[in-house]
């Protein structure tokens, strides 16, 4: 096979919008670079992938879902947005049903590479079997990969008597404190889920190896120590939601905006640069009320016009808002409260935008480095805790609010407005802030240089490619 060949590659997200997304503009620019690129979903995920993809030339294939019988969900149930509670676990494991059709499809298919989500470990047996290489991809950085398969190896949180007790990460440069209540929890009793999780981390190192969205110049040392002292085979090619290039695009990633952009854009022109602060915690994040509450009162103590993202379920009618919150913000155009799913590379990228309330979920961080913004780090879950300290400790481009613990876990009582609103002028007010600012927009230039022609990440496709060619020569 000569080196015109095309080669043909599958992308296999996980059913949620989380991983979806960063796996589209992952395809994005595979498509960008002239390959053929094939993204292989469920038919209720379809509309999502195909709006995310928009006029990309990646064509999207479609499997059936294992039926309510199989998987004892309710019907529709396909993504994890659907999902209330504790139905994560069986829809985890009822993913692994997919086995069969994606084999069918594999082996009409043929591709030349699968990249598949760390959530469907069993890809790489599958892929296997056609003689098809399968590339893990979780949508992170080399960072939280560090500190993930350093925990699990060396177990340093069996040593500690507490769930406060801080333990340093053990053969991890830069001396990383953590507590055990900041590790990603999972129920140790459903030995089937734990089962899945051990297989997931795995595939790590028993697959071809590891897509990271990142760039080496934002974590060189984390880069090199994932790849040369973990063992790990594995490529940069992020930032991904750098591959986005038009705003018309940007807008149509994931669910429809429940605001109209242009109404976004228009109120954002009205303000002066890097005066707003954008607060959104992701999409699967439900405050209770009383947290809600403590988040509009720091938002308005700190005098900053401010977009807030309220996830649906939160906020059906928003009697949580403090007595007359709205009139004195949102009314005098010093607020927007955006209920659902928002354009937030839109937001981010706009002059206005001087700072980013995050979750640190992997791909809002990316989002906000690429935007060159201050963060305040608010994590919750999986591996946020990691990212945050990623972001205010290595990176020192964020500011945490001071959680210690995962939302739920503990009891977890509000994070005060008073300690919001001090966050909050630390990353938009004085010489701190101005310190923090002039370093993201540095480490937002480097991204854009990473993804452009001879660029690190840019040049790193080519080394994928090149390993792929030669494997199929």
């Amino acid at each position: 096979m000569g080196h015109d060949r095309q080669l043909h590659v599958f992308f296999f997200p996980f059913f949620a919008n989380g991983h979806i997304i960063p796996t589209i503009e992952l395809a994005r620019v595979f498509a960008s670079r002239g390959l053929k690129t094939t993204v292989v979903t469920t038919p209720l995920n379809e509309p999502f992938i195909s709006r995310t993809v928009g006029k990309a030339n990646i064509t999207i294939k479609t499997i059936k879902f294992p039926s309510p019988e199989q998987t004892g969900l309710p019907e529709g149930c396909e993504n994890s947005d659907r999902l209330s509670g504790m139905q994560i676990i069986p829809f985890l494991k009822s993913t692994v049903l997919l086995r069969d059709p994606l084999e069918q499809l594999l082996q009409q298919e043929l591709p030349d590479l699968i990249i598949a989500d760390m959530f469907f470990p069993w890809a790489t047996d599958s892929a296997a079997k056609f003689g098809i290489p399968r590339i893990v991809f979780h949508g992170l950085g080399f960072f939280p990969l560090c500190v993930s398969a350093c925990v699990r190896k060396y177990k340093p949180q069996d040593k500690v008597s507490s769930y406060s007790e801080p333990f340093v990460v053990p053969n991890l440069p830069g001396e990383i404190m953590l507590t055990k209540m900041q590790l990603p929890q999972t129920p140790k009793h459903d030995l089937e889920f734990t089962k899945i999780l051990e297989e997931a981390n795995a595939s790590e190192l028993n697959s071809y190896g590891v897509i990271a969205n990142s760039f080496y110049e934002l974590e060189p040392v984390y880069a090199d120590h994932y790849r040369n002292e973990l063992g790990r085979k594995a490529w940069h090619l992020g930032p991904v939601c750098l591959s986005n290039r038009d705003n018309a695009e940007k807008v149509h990633r994931g669910n429809e905006a429940t605001i109209d952009e242009h109404e976004c854009l228009k109120w954002l022109d009205t303000k002066e640069p890097d005066s707003v602060v954008y607060v959104c915690f992701g999409s699967m994040t439900t405050f209770p009320n009383a947290q809600l509450k403590e988040i509009a009162l720091g938002l308005e103590a700190s005098g900053q016009p401010f977009i807030w993202v309220v996830k649906k379920g939160s906020s059906e009618n928003l009697e949580w808002l403090p007595e007359g919150f709205e009139e004195r913000t949102v009314d005098q155009g010093k607020g927007l409260i955006i209920r659902g799913w928002a354009p937030q590379v839109m937001i981010l990228d706009h002059i206005a935008v001087g700072g980013f309330v995050t979750h640190c979920g992997w791909n809002s961080a990316m989002e906000g480095v690429c935007a060159g913004l201050p963060m305040v780090t608010w994590p919750m879950y999986a591996e946020q805790f990691y990212n945050a300290k990623f972001l205010t400790d290595i990176v020192k481009i964020g500011v945490s609010v001071g959680v210690q613990t995962w939302i739920g876990l503990m009891g977890g009582k509000p994070v005060k407005k008073e300690v919001i609103e001090k966050a909050l002028k630390r990353i938009m007010v004085g010489d701190e802030a101005e310190e923090i600012r002039n370093r993201a927009k540095d480490i937002a230039k480097m991204a854009k240089r990473a993804v452009e022609e001879g660029g690190s990440s840019y040049s790193d496709f080519n080394s994928l490619i090149e390993d792929l060619r030669s494997r199929t020569l």
